[in-house]
């Protein structure tokens, strides 16, 4: 007699398989979306190179403008990957009148670098629209040439999901940035409602001319109100014409600085100088030097998200409280009080930009730089420079540094060297970004 079970058990199996199997592709369960720190960073690394040349080649992105551009596209990278991971919290709250309610479906799959590359791109568009033909051309194909890596491994029902809800996004971001005070601020750098405070103890244009560079910038709305709260310094040494005077050592000081200046000094002073329009300005550079790090280290996308949303948190803020205190004190800079009572022929070894004297910009924002640095990647972190490696006007040659405060000394003293700044203005300045650094590391630990 034959043996029946194993067709039997056969059949069994066979039923089986055909009753769990989903009769179409309704049935299948998506898969939960990969954690955004499984991927690389190249998409933010490429995206951020872009943004420093649009920055340089772009008209009206001064070094305030170009903070708060840094600052809003920092904020939407960050808060449109958090999401995809449980331990990292929105900024929603955390940073004035920003209040986002998520739109993420529950279940769906999502695809974390078309959402980054979705995010960067947009709001790269809204801030560069005045770009040139060439540029504007370029943020599309980078657009596409991300979007075009993922097209045949990725489903398009997750690509078209990513897309939506990080346009979505964006739109809440971009309408948020509408309310600070600085809107469309490239097409105004310089009201010509301001006048300058008359007497000789207040800053006036070093330039014919010259006008006043955002004079009210320090109103605009920081992420962080202990940023403007919390960091402003002392007020600076009073005018004077007495040579014993605080007022006279520190002209002084600078006379003899830039008269005596070595070729180092002098290598210092252009590497750090930064112009608009030769450079992506001194945010750029900041943002330059982060790019590298992230590179150096491979650090995934959702760490490289969040270290640009705190340096540029910073960095924005920085020039808010920077500028506040530049036109309330409205100190005038070396080469005029020089020029009056010290040497009438006197100049400077850089150009002298077109705003009061104190604080150094470059001194608060580098302070503020060395601080969020030091807390992403250590204390005494050596690490090489290479901003201006390709320029030819300047000695670009990278720079090695020992620690992040080593970069942010260096980067506040070369003001001095340069004949633009006073010695008040650059270690307070300093003290000032140190103050903000903290500040925002503290809103992203709390």
């Amino acid at each position: 007699m034959l043996n029946k079970k194993p067709f039997y058990y056969s059949i069994i199996f066979i039923f089986l398989i055909i009753s769990c199997s989903p009769e179409n592709d309704n049935d299948i369960i998506q898969p939960e979306s990969i954690n955004p720190a499984q991927y690389n960073s190249d998409i933010v690394v490429g995206w951020f190179n872009l943004i420093k040349v649009l920055t340089t080649e772009t008209a009206g992105y001064t070094p305030p403008v170009a903070a708060r551009a840094f600052g809003y596209t920092g904020v939407a990278l960050y808060e449109s990957v958090q999401v995809g991971t449980t331990n990292k919290l929105s900024l929603s709250g955390r940073l004035n009148g920003l209040n986002l309610e998520t739109t993420i479906e529950e279940g769906s799959e999502y695809h974390w670098p078309t959402v980054a590359n979705t995010t960067i791109a947009s709001m790269t568009k809204f801030f560069y629209s005045n770009a040139s033909v060439d540029n504007y051309s370029r943020i599309l194909e980078l657009e596409s040439e991300f979007n075009n890596q993922y097209s045949n491994d990725i489903a398009d029902d997750v690509i078209n999901r990513s897309i939506t809800f990080a346009n979505d996004l964006t739109a809440k971001i971009k309408l948020w940035s509408t309310t600070d005070g600085a809107h469309s601020a490239q097409f105004n750098n310089f009201p010509t409602e301001y006048e300058p405070l008359p007497g000789v103890e207040f800053w006036k244009p070093t330039a014919p001319n010259q006008r006043a560079l955002q004079p009210y910038w320090g109103s605009n709305r920081p992420f962080i109100s202990l940023n403007v709260e919390n960091s402003i310094p002392a007020d600076p040494p009073i005018y004077s014409t007495d040579v014993n005077s605080t007022y006279y050592v520190r002209a002084f000081e600078v006379y003899e600085v830039v008269n005596n200046i070595t070729p180092e000094q002098t290598v210092i002073a252009e590497f750090w100088s930064d112009d608009p329009q030769t450079s992506a300005t001194p945010p750029g550079h900041s943002i330059s030097i982060l790019n590298q790090l992230i590179d150096d280290n491979e650090l995934d996308l959702l760490a490289s998200s969040e270290a640009f949303a705190k340096l540029a948190i910073g960095i924005n803020d920085a020039f808010i409280s920077c500028w506040k205190v530049k036109y309330s004190t409205n100190y005038p800079r070396p080469v005029t009080v020089i020029n009056n009572q010290i040497d009438a022929s006197w100049e400077t070894i850089l150009e002298t930009p077109p705003f009061p004297e104190y604080t150094s910009g470059h001194s608060v924002q580098s302070g503020a730089l060395a601080g969020i640095l030091t807390s992403l990647f250590g204390d005494n972190y050596t690490f090489i420079d290479r901003t201006h490696e390709n320029r030819t006007d300047i000695d670009g040659t990278p720079r090695v540094y020992s620690s992040f405060f080593d970069m942010a000394e260096e980067a506040a003293i070369s003001r001095l060297y340069g004949g633009i700044h006073f010695k008040e203005a650059i270690d307070l300045g300093l003290e000032q970004g140190y103050q903000i650094g903290e500040n925002v590391i503290n809103v992203f630990d709390n």
